[in-house]
Order: structure tokens, then sequence, then C-alpha cells
């Protein structure tokens, strides 16, 4: 990293910033900062699910109470819980010089651990009231997509087309100083390296069956007024000053 010390970003950075990706007067900023969502690990180093911003009906009518409970709860609090596991399991297998079981383990840490970076991304992308773009990151849409419309398409296409479970991505490529969409399977595969996620939709069956059933396009179509353009926008910006 040459325009950002390693120790400066690890305590602003788009995973582990809290409240700093979110401006100081929002009220949801201020949840975060109380709540410390954007955080992946306790003060041990322990993968962690933390509290959500929000209570639980507030991102209805689009994301209804009993599916944000289960998906919060279950989902993503079990992907922590099996990342830790994993990790440990990995660390005692080169402990013991018993290496016949890391690939396993790896693997579903790269599986569980992906899981809990995008999900801890995805809580906090989605808002109670519509949002815009910064000026920046229009910029740079526009620049990448040719007009907002246009992203909006793509990604909505992208989302709705992913074979099986997994994600749509709008990240940002430090390497090539653009943005990029991205159909992710599962959690972990068809990624790109170095692309640094600044929104992302969730579009496995969990996410949306209880009310939407097979209804995924809907679904994707009525996250769009609640996506959290602040936030999305502040991991942009902070995504840029890494090159």
């Amino acid at each position: 990293m040459t325009s950002m010390k390693r120790d400066e970003f690890l305590k602003s950075s788009f995973i582990l910033g809290g409240a700093s990706l979110l401006p100081t007067t929002s009220v949801l900023s201020q949840s975060l900062t109380e709540t410390g969502m954007d955080k992946l690990t306790d003060a041990q180093g322990n993968f962690a699910l933390q509290p959500l911003p929000y209570v639980e009906t507030f991102l209805e009518p689009s994301m209804d109470q009993e599916t944000l409970h289960l998906h919060y709860t279950f989902h993503h609090g079990d992907a922590v819980k099996a990342a830790n596991k994993d990790l440990a399991e990995v660390k005692k297998a080169i402990d013991s010089n018993s290496l016949d079981t890391v690939d396993y383990w790896t693997k579903k840490l790269a599986f569980h651990l992906s899981s809990h970076i995008l999900h801890t991304i995805f809580w906090t992308n989605l808002n109670n009231k519509k949002s815009d773009p910064s000026v920046d990151l229009m910029k740079q849409i526009e620049k990448d997509f040719g007009s907002y419309d246009k992203l909006k398409i793509l990604i909505a296409k992208t989302s709705k087309g992913v074979d099986g479970n997994g994600w749509g991505i709008l990240g940002y490529q430090p390497y090539t100083q653009k943005l990029t969409v991205i159909q992710c399977e599962n959690h972990e595969k068809l990624t790109q390296w170095g692309v640094i996620p600044i929104l992302v939709i969730d579009v496995w069956e969990h996410s949306y069956y209880l009310k939407y059933r097979n209804r995924r396009a809907e679904f994707v179509d009525n996250l769009f007024p609640i996506i959290n353009w602040d936030n999305v926008s502040a991991r942009f910006n902070i995504a840029k000053k890494i090159g």
C-alpha cells in the first residue's frame, strides 16, 4: 500500500471501520458507533456477530421482520461460528503437523469467512429511506457504466441471474481504478483478485423466500429503494485510498 499505511487502513477500512463509513450526522452512523456492527472480530480476535444497527422491522416492507431475523441470527450467525471452527481446525492441523485435512478446512474457511464479510457489508448497505450516490461516486459510475440507470440494470440483471445461490456485487478495483460488477456464486466463487466490495446484494434463497417465494427478481427490485448510498459512497471513498 503506497498511499495509505497498513495500520491506518485497518482502522478505517470498509470492513472494520464501523461508523467511519457514514456521515457523523447520520442516525445509522451513530448506531454503528455504539454497536460496532461493521467489525468482523471481537476484542479477543475471534470472528463475531455484532448487533444489527437497527431493529428487525427497520427494512419493512422491502424485507420482512421474520426473514431479517432468521437471516441475521442463523444464516449469518452460523457462518460466524463455523468460520471460528474452521480457523481453529487449520491451526490445529498445522500445530500437529497433520496436514491431510488442511485443504478441507481451508476451503470451509473461505466459504464461511466470505459469508461473514459479505453479510457484514450487506446489513449496512441497507436503509429505510431513499438516498443517492455521492457526487464522486456518481462521476465514477457514469465514467465506468455510462449512467446510474445502466449500472442499476446491470447489477440487477447480474444479481437475478446468479446460478443457484450467491451475490451480485458492485466493487472497486484499485489496480484499474474502476468500478466493476461481479456475479459471485456461493460466497467466494467467481471473484476478481483485489476487488473491494462496496455494494452487495444477497440472493441466497434464505434472503427472500419467506416473503417472495421463488420471485427473486421482485426481491432484487424491491431492494433498490432501500440501498444506503451514503454507506456505499463512503465505502467507495475508502476503497479509492488503497493502491
